[in-house]
């Protein structure tokens, strides 16, 4: 199963510490090794980006930052887990370097499984219900 995990805290934090980087990068290249991230990333601030909405059928781009945003999305990271609770672990973790290398740091990190839709069966090979069945079959 996989899962996305978003990072969410006030924009006004600032910077991390050159010592949570270093934890989260050793924390990453493990987690990689073992074939458990898929893919993660670190946002810039809202100042760099841009908001597309849709209401009351219009579209509005605004560009950043964001006053109303209390807290933004500062990162992501994408696990291929057994389970939930494995996913949970990793959020644990991951906050753990946080308390220990950013004190005062607050935060929230979400944790959504992804859909994983069936892709799309190349001419002459097998069926998705039958791709499906040997995927459930290997895990």
């Amino acid at each position: 199963m996989r899962f996305m995990t978003l990072v969410f805290s006030r924009e006004s934090s600032g910077p991390p510490p050159r010592a949570l980087m270093d934890a989260i990068t050793q924390l990453t290249v493990d987690a990689a090794r073992t074939g458990a991230l898929v893919d993660t990333g670190g946002l810039l601030p809202t100042q760099a980006g841009a908001r597309v909405q849709l209401r009351r059928g219009a579209i509005k781009v605004t560009d950043g930052p964001f006053a109303e945003a209390k807290e933004v999305v500062g990162g992501f990271a994408v696990y291929e887990m057994k389970s939930k609770q494995e996913a949970i672990d990793a959020s644990v973790r991951f906050l753990e370097l946080h308390k220990e290398h950013w004190p005062g740091w607050e935060g929230d990190v979400e944790i959504r499984q992804m859909f994983d839709a069936p892709a799309p069966a190349p001419a002459g090979s097998a069926s998705a219900p039958e791709r499906r069945r040997a995927a459930d079959a290997r895990s």
